[in-house]
């Protein structure tokens, strides 16, 4: 089953050349250092801000801040809670302009489920001694030993992936 993509193919092919390297960023940082550094953050923010202008008719752009506040309001809580790291709340904030209203519901189950299915990877990737031994430095391998949170995880790796991917699949068209 399949359904159209709020996010036109045009808007993907301009939104992505930021999105892309910065979400990678933020994937690199978040399993290095378990951390989203606030620069990938403003950045991804500033792209919105400029590329939006040349996206988006001009009121549909300015409704688009609205979800980074409802975005930011409710990782805040959540941060707040545990559940997630400030970073991850302030990147996926950023990343809400990007997504078109009707998308939110499939935005949403695309992050869960990449953070599902990393979790998963990360879990068997950690007990392979070839692949720590090949990134011996990166803090997610260690959690709850080099965080300040116990349960610290880099959801901002399925937050990034499910930016990736919603912009891929406004290139197609469909999901």
């Amino acid at each position: 089953m399949s359904f159209d993509v709020a996010l036109t193919a045009s808007q993907a092919w301009i939104f992505l050349p930021i999105c892309l390297p910065i979400a990678l960023w933020a994937i690199y940082t978040d399993l290095t250092e378990l951390k989203i550094k606030n620069v990938a953050v403003l950045a991804l923010f500033a792209g919105f801000v400029v590329l939006g202008l040349f996206a988006l008719p001009l009121p549909e752009y300015a409704w688009r801040f609205s979800h980074m506040a409802v975005v930011l309001l409710i990782g805040f809580v959540l941060s707040s809670l545990g559940v997630l790291g400030a970073g991850d709340a302030k990147f996926a904030a950023a990343m809400a302009p990007f997504v078109a209203l009707p998308d939110a519901g499939l935005v949403l189950l695309i992050v869960t489920m990449s953070a599902f299915a990393f979790m998963i990877v990360h879990q068997v990737a950690k007990r392979i001694p070839a692949v720590v031994a090949a990134t011996p430095n990166w803090a997610s391998w260690d959690t709850g030993r080099r965080s300040i949170r116990k349960q610290a995880f880099p959801y901002g790796v399925g937050i990034s992936t499910g930016l990736i991917v919603y912009m891929i699949l406004g290139i197609t068209g469909t999901a």
